[in-house]
């Protein structure tokens, strides 16, 4: 196990949702982070507040990941906060659309935001690490990134991307930065729509995950073995396989 008390952890879209469970789980391990939004400042603030209130440093930082020079400007503001520990890549978009239905603009926005953001974000940090010590990136892909099907034809195609710049990542920052990815499936249904219930029946596991199970993943590739690297760990209750 790797000790991440008081070190710094660098999470994108962490204002609301799934990013804010990770960056208040990192906290509780100690860890101080930086909350990364594209347009939720007052969710991000009210995170860091809560981030605070555990007794770990917070900061929010603003930047609009479709926009290349912004993510650049993101990560060089991160990297004054303290030698950063960790990147999480947990940002993205999805946006509905089979292969035909998919403009250039959707799938030139998919792009920008779920796969080079994160390559342009994990070049920097392995670029500014230190020599000799450790790091980590843990990348959120979809169980669709490895057994995709006709639906979200741009979104499943960028964390494809992101699912092989994992791999190739690993071996680029290879021995001190470990990089890993969680495959997400029925975790939370998308904002400001209801709960799918039909989605269930094609779920071996017959149900949602827990948000506490995305806590245990995470913590698990934050601060677990050094010796795990380039893996893909599936939280979709078995969905990939079927």
């Amino acid at each position: 196990m790797t000790e991440i008390v008081s070190k710094t952890v660098l999470i994108t879209g962490a204002a609301y949702r799934l990013g804010k469970v990770m960056a208040l789980a990192a906290a509780r391990s100690g860890a101080d982070v930086i909350v990364h939004h594209g347009h939720s400042a007052d969710e991000a603030n009210k995170t860091a507040e809560e981030i605070r209130a555990l007794g770990r440093k917070a900061w929010v930082l603003q930047a609009d990941l479709s926009d290349s020079d912004q993510v650049q400007k993101l990560f060089n503001e991160a990297n004054k906060k303290g030698s950063l520990y960790a990147l999480v890549n947990s940002a993205a978009i999805f946006t509905p659309g089979s292969l035909l239905e998919t403009s250039l603009a959707i799938w030139q926005e998919n792009m920008m935001i779920n796969l080079t953001a994160p390559f342009l974000l994990s070049q920097a940090f392995i670029k500014n690490h230190p020599v000799g010590q450790p790091g980590r990136i843990i990348n959120l892909i979809d169980w669709r990134a490895l057994h995709p099907g006709r639906d979200h034809f741009a979104y499943t195609i960028s964390k494809s991307g992101l699912a092989t710049l994992t791999q190739a990542a690993a071996l680029a920052s290879a021995p001190d930065i470990t990089v890993n990815a969680i495959a997400l499936g029925a975790i939370l249904p998308p904002r400001n729509e209801p709960e799918n219930k039909e989605l269930l029946r094609s779920i071996p596991a017959k149900r949602w995950a827990n948000l506490s199970e995305l806590e245990s993943t995470f913590l698990f590739l934050l601060n677990g073995p050094a010796y795990i690297t380039g893996e893909i760990i599936h939280l979709d209750g078995g969905r990939h396989l079927v």
